[in-house]
């Protein structure tokens, strides 16, 4: 375990019982996200570089725009 992860137990082992319990959904509902986006991201390879390629040959066509940030958001 890191040195940051034993801290941070440390501090929610001193709240109350319901308080660790919501940190420990969080957490675990993190965990379990961060493993579906990476089964979708594996799953999804062949139609990310179709999309890649796709994205290129728009730009090749002059179809695309340099993104301004001052006024694009």
């Amino acid at each position: 375990m890191t040195t940051l992860m034993e801290k941070a137990i440390n501090r929610v082992s001193v709240l109350p019982p319901r308080k660790q319990n919501a940190f420990a959904r969080l957490l675990m509902a993190e965990m379990d996200a961060e493993t579906q986006w990476d089964k979708s991201f594996k799953s999804s390879q062949h139609e990310l570089t179709e999309l890649a390629g796709a994205a290129l040959a728009e730009h090749r066509k002059g179809k695309t725009r340099t993104l301004d940030l001052s006024g694009d958001f």
